[in-house]
Protein backbone atom coordinates (compact mmCIF):
# COMPACT_ATOMS: atom_id res chain seq x y z
CA UNK A 1 0.00 0.00 0.00
CA UNK A 2 2.89 2.38 0.73
CA UNK A 3 4.15 1.78 -2.82
CA UNK A 4 0.69 2.73 -4.16
CA UNK A 5 0.74 5.96 -2.15
CA UNK A 6 4.28 6.86 -3.23
CA UNK A 7 3.45 6.31 -6.90
CA UNK A 8 0.27 8.43 -6.91
CA UNK A 9 -0.32 10.35 -10.13
CA UNK A 10 -3.20 12.57 -11.15
CA UNK A 11 -4.71 10.88 -14.21
CA UNK A 12 -6.49 13.12 -16.70
CA UNK A 13 -6.86 10.67 -19.62
CA UNK A 14 -8.81 7.42 -19.33
CA UNK A 15 -9.59 4.40 -21.49
CA UNK A 16 -13.22 3.53 -22.21
CA UNK A 17 -12.99 0.36 -20.10
CA UNK A 18 -15.88 0.19 -17.64
CA UNK A 19 -15.21 -0.20 -13.93
CA UNK A 20 -16.53 -3.61 -12.79
CA UNK A 21 -19.31 -3.40 -10.22
CA UNK A 22 -17.35 -5.38 -7.64
CA UNK A 23 -14.31 -3.10 -8.05
CA UNK A 24 -16.42 0.00 -7.51
CA UNK A 25 -17.99 -1.72 -4.53
CA UNK A 26 -14.57 -2.25 -2.96
CA UNK A 27 -13.63 1.39 -3.61
CA UNK A 28 -16.82 2.63 -1.96
CA UNK A 29 -16.41 0.25 0.97
CA UNK A 30 -12.91 1.60 1.54
CA UNK A 31 -14.43 5.08 1.74
CA UNK A 32 -17.09 3.88 4.18
CA UNK A 33 -14.42 2.38 6.45
CA UNK A 34 -12.65 5.74 6.79
CA UNK A 35 -12.13 7.44 10.14
CA UNK A 36 -14.82 9.99 10.94
CA UNK A 37 -16.07 12.20 13.75
CA UNK A 38 -17.95 10.34 16.48
CA UNK A 39 -18.77 7.53 14.03
CA UNK A 40 -21.57 9.75 12.70
CA UNK A 41 -20.41 9.41 9.08
CA UNK A 42 -21.77 12.81 8.15
CA UNK A 43 -20.85 12.56 4.48
CA UNK A 44 -22.36 11.17 1.30
CA UNK A 45 -20.88 9.95 -1.99
CA UNK A 46 -22.73 10.52 -5.25
CA UNK A 47 -21.52 8.13 -7.96
CA UNK A 48 -22.12 9.51 -11.46
CA UNK A 49 -21.74 7.27 -14.52
CA UNK A 50 -24.64 8.57 -16.64
CA UNK A 51 -23.35 10.43 -19.69
CA UNK A 52 -26.09 13.05 -19.56
CA UNK A 53 -25.37 13.96 -15.95
CA UNK A 54 -21.62 14.08 -16.67
CA UNK A 55 -22.42 16.54 -19.47
CA UNK A 56 -24.28 18.70 -16.95
CA UNK A 57 -21.45 18.49 -14.44
CA UNK A 58 -18.69 19.32 -16.95
CA UNK A 59 -19.12 23.14 -16.88
CA UNK A 60 -19.02 23.13 -13.07
CA UNK A 61 -15.55 21.58 -13.34
CA UNK A 62 -14.36 24.17 -15.88
CA UNK A 63 -15.05 21.75 -18.76
CA UNK A 64 -11.96 19.66 -18.09
CA UNK A 65 -12.17 16.84 -20.70
CA UNK A 66 -11.65 14.07 -18.14
CA UNK A 67 -14.99 14.85 -16.51
CA UNK A 68 -16.86 13.46 -19.51
CA UNK A 69 -14.20 10.92 -20.42
CA UNK A 70 -13.82 9.16 -17.06
CA UNK A 71 -16.19 6.20 -16.51
CA UNK A 72 -17.19 7.54 -13.10
CA UNK A 73 -17.20 10.73 -11.08
CA UNK A 74 -17.49 10.46 -7.31
CA UNK A 75 -18.75 13.61 -5.58
CA UNK A 76 -18.01 13.61 -1.85
CA UNK A 77 -20.37 15.77 0.19
CA UNK A 78 -20.60 17.06 3.72
CA UNK A 79 -23.98 15.67 4.76
CA UNK A 80 -25.95 16.35 7.94
CA UNK A 81 -29.29 15.78 6.19
CA UNK A 82 -29.44 12.06 6.95
CA UNK A 83 -28.09 12.39 10.50
CA UNK A 84 -30.52 15.21 11.33
CA UNK A 85 -33.47 13.12 10.11
CA UNK A 86 -32.37 10.18 12.22
CA UNK A 87 -32.08 12.41 15.29
CA UNK A 88 -35.56 13.86 14.83
CA UNK A 89 -37.11 10.45 14.22
CA UNK A 90 -35.61 9.35 17.56
CA UNK A 91 -36.89 12.31 19.60
CA UNK A 92 -33.50 14.09 19.60
CA UNK A 93 -33.16 17.69 18.43
CA UNK A 94 -29.99 18.17 16.32
CA UNK A 95 -27.86 21.27 16.80
CA UNK A 96 -25.77 21.04 13.66
CA UNK A 97 -26.84 24.21 11.84
CA UNK A 98 -23.48 25.90 12.36
CA UNK A 99 -20.07 26.31 10.76
CA UNK A 100 -18.31 23.85 13.08
CA UNK A 101 -20.69 21.09 12.00
CA UNK A 102 -20.07 21.92 8.34
CA UNK A 103 -16.32 21.76 8.91
CA UNK A 104 -16.68 18.44 10.74
CA UNK A 105 -18.65 16.94 7.85
CA UNK A 106 -16.26 18.40 5.28
CA UNK A 107 -13.29 16.77 7.01
CA UNK A 108 -15.14 13.44 7.12
CA UNK A 109 -15.89 13.69 3.40
CA UNK A 110 -12.24 14.39 2.52
CA UNK A 111 -10.97 11.46 4.60
CA UNK A 112 -13.50 9.16 2.91
CA UNK A 113 -12.41 10.47 -0.49
CA UNK A 114 -8.76 9.73 0.18
CA UNK A 115 -9.57 6.17 1.29
CA UNK A 116 -11.51 5.66 -1.94
CA UNK A 117 -8.64 7.05 -4.04
CA UNK A 118 -6.02 4.84 -2.43
CA UNK A 119 -8.16 1.74 -2.96
CA UNK A 120 -8.86 2.75 -6.58
CA UNK A 121 -5.13 3.13 -7.27
CA UNK A 122 -4.47 -0.15 -5.46
CA UNK A 123 -6.74 -1.84 -8.01
CA UNK A 124 -4.93 -0.31 -10.98
CA UNK A 125 -7.28 2.58 -11.64
CA UNK A 126 -6.33 6.23 -11.95
CA UNK A 127 -7.88 9.14 -10.11
CA UNK A 128 -7.86 12.93 -10.19
CA UNK A 129 -9.26 15.25 -7.54
CA UNK A 130 -11.46 18.12 -8.74
CA UNK A 131 -11.22 21.09 -6.39
CA UNK A 132 -13.80 22.82 -8.56
CA UNK A 133 -16.55 20.96 -6.67
CA UNK A 134 -16.45 23.48 -3.85
CA UNK A 135 -15.97 26.43 -6.24
CA UNK A 136 -19.27 25.71 -7.99
CA UNK A 137 -21.09 24.04 -5.13
CA UNK A 138 -24.26 25.99 -5.86
CA UNK A 139 -24.57 24.57 -9.38
CA UNK A 140 -23.63 21.04 -8.35
CA UNK A 141 -26.29 21.11 -5.64
CA UNK A 142 -28.92 21.70 -8.32
CA UNK A 143 -27.56 19.09 -10.75
CA UNK A 144 -27.27 16.33 -8.14
CA UNK A 145 -30.47 17.28 -6.26
CA UNK A 146 -28.64 17.76 -2.97
CA UNK A 147 -31.09 18.65 -0.17
CA UNK A 148 -30.60 21.13 2.66
CA UNK A 149 -27.74 20.06 4.90
CA UNK A 150 -25.66 18.66 2.03
CA UNK A 151 -22.71 20.50 0.40
CA UNK A 152 -20.28 19.11 -2.21
CA UNK A 153 -16.70 19.23 -0.96
CA UNK A 154 -14.64 17.50 -3.63
CA UNK A 155 -15.11 15.32 -6.69
CA UNK A 156 -12.88 12.59 -8.06
CA UNK A 157 -12.69 11.19 -11.58
CA UNK A 158 -11.98 7.44 -11.65
CA UNK A 159 -11.09 5.10 -14.50
CA UNK A 160 -8.41 2.98 -16.11
CA UNK A 161 -5.45 5.20 -17.09
CA UNK A 162 -4.69 6.01 -20.72
CA UNK A 163 -1.49 7.80 -19.68
CA UNK A 164 1.39 7.48 -17.23
CA UNK A 165 2.47 11.01 -16.38
CA UNK A 166 5.62 11.74 -14.39
CA UNK A 167 5.30 11.87 -10.64
CA UNK A 168 4.39 15.35 -9.47
CA UNK A 169 7.10 17.08 -7.46
CA UNK A 170 6.69 17.50 -3.72
CA UNK A 171 8.43 19.79 -1.24
CA UNK A 172 10.96 18.17 1.11
CA UNK A 173 9.75 16.87 4.48
CA UNK A 174 11.20 19.86 6.34
CA UNK A 175 8.65 22.07 4.57
CA UNK A 176 5.66 20.38 6.20
CA UNK A 177 6.90 18.41 9.22
CA UNK A 178 7.52 20.10 12.58
CA UNK A 179 8.74 18.22 15.66
CA UNK A 180 7.31 18.99 19.09
CA UNK A 181 6.39 22.61 18.23
CA UNK A 182 5.96 24.68 15.06
CA UNK A 183 9.29 26.06 13.85
CA UNK A 184 8.78 29.16 11.72
CA UNK A 185 10.74 29.65 8.52
CA UNK A 186 13.60 32.07 7.96
CA UNK A 187 14.25 33.64 4.56
CA UNK A 188 17.07 31.15 4.12
CA UNK A 189 14.73 28.25 4.94
CA UNK A 190 12.25 29.40 2.30
CA UNK A 191 14.98 29.74 -0.33
CA UNK A 192 16.27 26.24 0.42
CA UNK A 193 12.85 24.55 0.61
CA UNK A 194 11.62 25.97 -2.70
CA UNK A 195 14.94 25.84 -4.60
CA UNK A 196 14.36 22.49 -6.29
CA UNK A 197 10.75 23.33 -7.23
CA UNK A 198 11.75 26.67 -8.72
CA UNK A 199 14.61 25.09 -10.69
CA UNK A 200 12.36 22.58 -12.47
CA UNK A 201 11.92 22.97 -16.22
CA UNK A 202 8.14 22.91 -15.95
CA UNK A 203 8.23 25.67 -13.32
CA UNK A 204 10.31 27.84 -15.62
CA UNK A 205 7.85 27.09 -18.42
CA UNK A 206 4.90 28.18 -16.24
CA UNK A 207 6.70 31.46 -15.51
CA UNK A 208 7.41 32.12 -19.19
CA UNK A 209 3.92 31.15 -20.40
CA UNK A 210 2.27 33.46 -17.90
CA UNK A 211 4.78 36.28 -18.43
CA UNK A 212 5.70 36.41 -14.75
CA UNK A 213 8.98 36.93 -12.91
CA UNK A 214 8.63 34.17 -10.30
CA UNK A 215 6.75 30.91 -9.78
CA UNK A 216 5.05 32.42 -6.74
CA UNK A 217 3.50 35.08 -9.00
CA UNK A 218 1.97 32.32 -11.15
CA UNK A 219 0.12 31.14 -8.06
CA UNK A 220 -0.89 34.55 -6.68
CA UNK A 221 -1.74 36.27 -9.97
CA UNK A 222 -2.98 33.47 -12.22
CA UNK A 223 -3.81 30.12 -10.66
CA UNK A 224 -5.25 31.19 -7.28
CA UNK A 225 -5.76 34.93 -7.44
CA UNK A 226 -7.21 37.06 -4.66
CA UNK A 227 -10.17 38.04 -6.88
CA UNK A 228 -11.06 34.41 -7.60
CA UNK A 229 -10.59 33.39 -3.98
CA UNK A 230 -12.94 36.15 -2.84
CA UNK A 231 -15.51 35.32 -5.52
CA UNK A 232 -15.66 31.61 -4.72
CA UNK A 233 -15.60 32.35 -0.99
CA UNK A 234 -18.79 34.35 -1.47
CA UNK A 235 -20.33 31.51 -3.50
CA UNK A 236 -19.53 29.05 -0.71
CA UNK A 237 -20.76 31.42 2.00
CA UNK A 238 -24.09 31.76 0.15
CA UNK A 239 -24.29 27.97 -0.23
CA UNK A 240 -23.74 27.44 3.49
CA UNK A 241 -26.56 29.86 4.24
CA UNK A 242 -28.87 28.17 1.76
CA UNK A 243 -28.00 24.68 3.02
CA UNK A 244 -28.59 25.64 6.67
CA UNK A 245 -25.09 25.72 8.13
CA UNK A 246 -24.90 29.45 8.90
CA UNK A 247 -27.44 32.25 9.36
Amino acid sequence: MLKVIEEHRSIRKYTDKAIPKEVMGDILNAAIRASNTGNMQVYSIVVTTDEKIKEELAPTHFNQPMVKQAPAILTFCADFNRFNKWCRQRQAEPGYDNFLSFLTAAIDAIIAAQNACIEAENKGLGICYLGTAIYNADKIIDILNLPKGVVPITAVTIGYPAETPELTDRLPAEAVVHYEKYKDFSNEDIDRIYAEKEARADSKQFIAENKKQTLAQVFTDVRYSKANNEHFSKVLFDVLKKQGFID
